[in-house]
């Protein structure tokens, strides 16, 4: 698949990606008071660094060689050099949490970002599932770090977040392919049901396309089943409550795409759903639950 046809911006300008969101427009939440407050900051800044990545890498008038360069900016920020503004931010707040080194789990997505600028499809589910090992899973690890959880909560982490990522790409599956040339679900799969990717530029989904997303739908069983272990691994009460928050978004989003077509609308969680899972977060908060530490 060729790279999308750009223009280049003038040097240091901002990008306007076609999708730039805040953290209070993520399908998930970003930060929340659910987190002990002393993490919050850290948070953010990690937010803040690998949105501001992903935003260069999705902007439509920005050409490859202008992408790469400002997230080369972003890794020189991260490691310590003269860069981004934001990375720098980000490892002083780590620092000041205890926490320094952590801007490792940043570092690691910006491999996600370099090969979506190249815009390569996704061959198979294991492909989808590698790309999500960078995209996705450095941000539960990050989490996990910063509260000092055991590594065994790493594959159940893993899954949350691999689950996380794939509901994404099927909300935006339209949005990818027209905007930028992008296609996250598996090229075997799509030849296997007779589904063409050119027609996820259609105002619906095909049957055909309707049945990949179904398969892929159905193979992020296992995902939330492996998932569930997670806050059952996590010592924080207040990590947990987020999970469990996390988990109720998940699931609702999981639902909806399975009745819904996110050509034809937008599928993202109601304000209800974001009631019921501050909800679920709340009465985990309130529970005991495995931990044996103050949140």
């Amino acid at each position: 698949m060729g790279k999308i046809a750009a223009t280049s911006r003038p040097p240091g300008a901002d990008p306007a990606p076609r999708r730039a969101r805040g953290a209070d427009r993520e399908n998930f939440p970003v930060g929340s008071v659910l987190l002990p407050a002393p993490l919050r900051a850290p948070v953010r800044a990690f937010y803040d660094v690998v949105r501001a990545a992903d935003d260069i890498a999705d902007d439509p008038e920005m050409d490859a060689a202008d992408k790469t360069a400002r997230l080369d900016a972003i890794e020189a920020g991260l490691r310590g050099e003269h860069g981004d503004a934001r990375s720098t931010r980000l490892r002083h707040a780590l620092a000041e949490c205890g926490h320094a080194g952590a801007e490792r789990h940043a570092i690691a997505m910006l491999a996600a970002f370099r090969a979506d600028i190249a815009a390569q499809p996704c061959k198979s589910w294991a492909d989808l599932d590698a790309y999500c090992r960078a995209s996705a899973n450095p941000v539960g690890r990050f989490l996990l770090d910063l509260h000092d959880e055991p590594p065994a909560a790493r594959t159940a982490s893993d899954a949350l977040c691999t689950l996380l990522q794939i509901l994404n790409h099927l909300q935006d599956l339209g949005e990818d392919w027209r905007d930028l040339g992008r296609l996250y679900l598996p090229a075997d799969w799509l030849a296997e049901a007779g589904a063409d990717p050119r027609d996820l530029a259609r105002p619906a989904l095909t049957p055909e396309l309707r049945a990949v997303v179904d398969r892929m739908l159905d193979a992020c069983g296992p995902l939330m089943a492996r998932a569930d272990a997670l806050p059952g691994l996590v010592r924080s009460r207040r990590l947990r409550a987020e999970i469990r928050s996390i988990e109720t978004l998940a699931r609702r989003l999981h639902a909806q795409l399975s009745r819904r077509d996110p050509l034809a609308e937008r599928v993202a969680p109601a304000r209800a759903d974001w009631w019921r899972a501050g909800l679920r977060g709340g009465l985990a908060l309130l529970s005991p639950g495995p931990s044996m530490r103050p949140a």
